[in-house]
């Protein structure tokens, strides 16, 4: 028998059961008619009522629960194993809520070798631990924005609940268990817009812990032998990590635009108030899945909202090869033209790599040479004709290069003509037909996602609570959290109590509200 469970208080009479809380109210009404409370400073008096307020609401959910085991009435009970429970008994389980532990007396219904049923329980939809639906609401919402150990003093400071950091990680978890059903039954409906259908995806790394790291980087962590007991030296923080994959689909406008536009130094201040905004923006991320079965289901939401393939597909990537060739391939899959186009602020960072190396740093030089390339990217010019023009910056100037700088320039030229064969970097054709060239949304996804919330300073994550965070955090940024709650209440009711009896039919053991309304006062 659960821990939950006790023995039964005796039942008071019908017209008591409210008398409790009405004690409780009139004593605090008394309390702030007297010459103390009269003569406190308010934050005395809010803490006051805040505190004495739950305890009368803890009383007065508690007395309706009481009701409702004073109306129930015996019921024929049959099980899904198909045994009838033929003797029944009161019982009684206590709730953590969020105002405090909740005593619910109730008949249980017996067979032997067979599991009790409490029909009262399934009508209240209560969870198979002892914490409410409310607290653990509460755990869902606070546990996407907040550390776990900051999520057990909220909880502890804002409601009469008391939960353990291990429990708020378990509960996370569980929170979290119908995400993917979620969306598979909530098919995006078919939209008439003739809107851009971009795509995006991109990786971020998390610090695991050691069992739950993905097997070839266990292995490389095994081999390793730090210098150190106490304390990781440079050079030793590699081989931590697992890689989340993160994707993004969202609908946006063509904006035309030119390369002026772009370049920061000749945009006027009227251009980004022309900038079309991203609409019907689904965000999402997975520590736990292989990368290219996040980046199916990017295709399988896609598809979803235009699935007669009509519109403009975009599929904005930042060149890495095992996820291009993923992007590629899934894309052949879903029998679906895509515009691949490799994010211009990547290409950006590796043109200042170049500068750095032939200027001596971030110089106004370096940053004047800079925004000739990326101009002569952005009106036609191809990546490797800028990697032609680095290389020749690098042969004529008046000093070598030292090793570091060859390197760098190496790294550079090889990034921009292997993205030019691959055909990702037409950015004049882009701009011209309105394309987004840059992965600001998922940009963004990656740091709400993962890098606010997962790369905290000393957080070593394990695998069910990594995937469960970065479930519930995709949620709220999808404006899809209250939605997805109602449907985790009713899948939990599904779980925990209609699968218990025959063919899912839960016996109700209340009479009709009438009735009931007549018979207590």
């Amino acid at each position: 028998m659960s821990a939950a469970y006790a023995s039964p208080i005796p039942a008071a009479p019908a017209t008591a059961i409210f008398e409790r809380a009405r004690a409780h109210g009139a004593e605090v009404e008394r309390t702030l008619r007297g010459k103390e409370m009269l003569r406190a400073e308010h934050a005395e008096v809010e803490v006051f009522i805040e505190k004495q307020g739950r305890e009368w609401a803890r009383l007065m959910v508690e007395a309706q629960f009481a009701l409702r085991a004073e109306l129930e009435q015996r019921v024929t009970v049959v099980g899904a194993d198909g045994a009838e429970r033929s003797s029944a008994r009161s019982t009684e389980r206590h709730v953590e809520m969020v105002v405090g532990t909740v005593a619910v007396p109730r008949l249980g219904y017996q067979e032997p070798g067979h599991k009790d049923l409490h029909p009262i329980d399934a009508l209240l939809n209560l969870s198979a631990d002892h914490f409410s639906y409310g607290v653990r609401h509460l755990v869902a919402k606070e546990s996407a924005r907040a550390s776990f150990d900051e999520v057990v003093e909220l909880i502890r400071d804002r409601s009469g609940a008391e939960v353990a950091k291990r429990q708020v990680e378990e509960l996370a978890v569980r929170a979290a268990r119908d995400f993917d059903a979620f969306y598979e039954l909530r098919r995006h409906a078919k939209s008439a817009t003739s809107d851009l259908l971009v795509l995006s995806t991109d990786g971020k790394g998390i610090v695991m812990r050691h069992e739950d790291l993905r097997e070839a980087t266990r292995l490389a962590a095994e081999q390793k032998a730090n210098k150190l007991e106490t304390r990781l030296s440079p050079g030793e923080k590699a081989d931590r990590k697992r890689m989340a994959q993160v994707c993004a689909v969202y609908s946006v406008a063509p904006w035309p635009r030119t390369a002026a536009d772009v370049l920061h130094v000749l945009r006027d201040e009227n251009t980004d108030s022309k900038r079309p905004r991203p609409s019907d923006k689904r965000v999402w991320a997975s520590v736990e899945k292989h990368p290219r079965k996040v980046i199916r289901q990017a295709f399988e939401e896609a598809l979803e909202r235009d699935p007669e393939r009509r519109r403009h597909w975009v599929f904005l990537v930042d060149g890495e090869p095992r996820q291009l060739k993923a992007v590629k391939a899934e894309a052949k899959r879903a029998g679906v033209k895509v515009t691949l186009i490799l994010d211009i602020v990547h290409v950006l960072e590796y043109l200042w790599l170049a500068a750095r190396a032939l200027f001596g740093g971030s110089t106004p030089e370096a940053e004047t040479w800079v925004g000739h390339r990326l101009l002569a990217l952005l009106t036609g010019r191809s990546g490797g004709d800028i990697a032609g023009t680095i290389r020749w910056w690098a042969d004529n100037r008046k000093t070598q290069l030292d090793a570091a700088g060859r390197k760098a320039i190496k790294k550079a030229c090889r990034y921009l003509a292997n993205r030019t064969r691959t055909r990702l970097m037409r950015y004049a054709e882009a701009l011209r037909d309105g394309l987004p060239i840059a992965t600001g949304v998922i940009e963004g996804a990656c740091r709400y996602l993962v890098k606010d919330r997962m790369d905290r300073t000393g957080a070593c994550w394990s695998l069910e609570g990594a995937e469960a965070v970065l479930r519930l955090r995709a949620l709220r940024a999808s404006g899809d959290f209250d939605e997805y709650w109602n449907f985790h209440l009713a899948r939990e009711k599904e779980r925990n109590h209609a699968s218990l009896y025959a063919d899912g039919e839960i016996p109700d053991p209340l009479p009709a509200p009438r009735r009931h309304l007549r018979r207590v006062k």
